[in-house]
C-alpha cells in the first residue's frame, strides 16, 4: 500500500469528508478521489459509501484509516532516529507519563540523560495510561510510562513493555479518623501508617475514586471485603483528594508515587498488603531506539 493513499485515507477519516481532506492535504478534490479509488484497488475491498450527498467510511475504511495512523506514525518517527543517526549525540525522545511519576521518577531520568548524552534532547507529555499508549501507536511518543491494575491490564499488542515499579497501594484518611481493624508494620509512604488488614470497617464510608480504572480497582478491593462503596466524588488529581479526605468528606485508595509526589500532613495512610499496580515502560516493537532504551533504563533505574 502507497503512503500517500494511505495519508489520504487518514485525512479524510480525520476530517470528515473528501473536501475537507483534500483542503487540509493542499491537494485538488480529484486527487483525493483518484487516491482513495488507487487504494480501494490494492486492498480490494470498498473503502468509502454513499451517504447523503458525501461519502463515508465503510467499516473496512475506518479499520485501515486507524492503522494508517500509526503506521503514518512509525514511518515518521523512523525519520526522525535516521535523521538523527540513531545516535544518542543527537535526536529527540518523547516521553509520555501519567502525573505522579512525572513528579517523581521522571526528572531524576531528565537530569541523567542530561548529564550522560548532553545532545539528546527529552520531550515531555502528561498523559493517562490509554492516552499514552495511543500517543505510542501513532508515533506521537517513543516511550509511554503507563499503570495497570490485575482488573484493567493494558492492551500490550505490538508493545514492548519492561517493569519499572510494583507501586503499593495506600487507604487515605483524615488524621484524626479513629483506625479501622488493623495489623503491626508499617508501608512504604511517607509517614505511613500501621498495615491495615481489611478494608470492611469502611463499609460505610463515604469514597473519593481516580480515574476509570483506578475506581474499578477500589470497587472491586472492596467487593471482596463484602460490601460495594459509596463514591462520593471523583477526581484523578490526587492533591485534590487529599484535600477532601482531609476536609472529612471520605476516604480513598492511593498509590505511593502520588503520596511520594505530595502528601498533606491533614491525612494518615495505611499500606494495604499484597495490594499493588504495576508501573511499565512501554516502546513500540521488540527494538527500541537508542534514546527510547535509554529513557527505559533510567526509569528502571530512577524506580530501584
Amino acid at each position: 500500500m502507497d503512503l500517500t493513499r494511505l495519508r489520504v485515507l487518514a485525512a479524510v477519516a480525520r476530517e470528515g469528508s473528501v473536501t475537507a481532506a483534500a483542503r487540509s492535504l493542499h491537494y485538488a478534490q480529484p486527487s483525493v478521489s483518484h487516491h482513495l479509488a488507487r487504494l480501494e484497488a490494492e486492498v480490494g475491498v470498498p473503502l468509502l459509501e454513499r451517504h447523503g450527498r458525501g461519502v463515508r467510511l465503510t467499516a473496512a475504511g475506518r479499520l485501515l484509516a486507524a492503522r494508517a495512523e500509526e503506521i503514518l506514525g512509525r514511518v515518521g518517527a523512523a525519520r526522525d532516529e535516521l535523521d538523527a543517526l540513531v545516535s544518542l549525540s543527537a535526536g529527540r525522545v518523547r516521553l509520555a507519563a501519567f502525573p505522579s511519576a512525572l513528579a517523581t521518577l521522571v526528572p531524576d531520568v531528565v537530569a541523567r540523560l542530561a548529564r550522560d548524552h548532553p545532545g539528546l534532547g527529552v520531550g515531555l507529555v502528561e498523559a493517562e495510561p490509554p492516552e499514552a499508549l495511543d500517543a505510542l501507536r501513532r508515533g506521537a511518543a517513543d516511550v509511554a510510562l503507563v499503570f495497570e491494575h490485575d482488573r484493567s491490564p493494558v492492551d500490550m499488542e505490538g508493545l514492548r513493555a519492561v517493569p519499572v515499579l510494583a507501586e503499593e497501594l495506600f487507604l487515605v484518611r483524615a488524621a484524626d479518623d479513629a483506625a479501622p481493624t488493623g495489623g503491626g508494620g508499617g508501608g512504604s509512604a511517607p509517614g505511613a501508617d500501621p498495615v491495615l488488614d481489611d478494608l470492611a470497617p469502611l463499609a460505610e464510608a463515604a469514597w473519593i475514586a481516580g480515574c476509570e480504572r483506578c475506581r474499578a480497582d477500589l470497587v472491586g478491593r472492596c467487593e471482596r471485603a463484602g460490601f460495594t462503596p459509596r463514591v462520593a466524588f471523583e477526581t484523578d488529581d490526587y492533591v485534590a483528594v487529599q484535600s477532601l479526605v482531609a476536609a472529612g468528606v471520605g476516604v480513598s485508595l492511593l498509590p505511593a508515587l502520588a503520596l511520594r509526589a505530595h502528601r498533606d500532613p491533614r491525612v494518615r495512610t495505611d499500606a494495604l498488603p499484597g495490594a499493588a499496580r504495576r508501573v511499565l515502560a512501554v516502546t513500540y516493537g521488540e527494538r527500541p531506539s537508542p534514546g527510547a532504551a535509554a529513557v527505559v533504563d533510567g526509569l528502571v533505574r530512577a524506580a530501584g
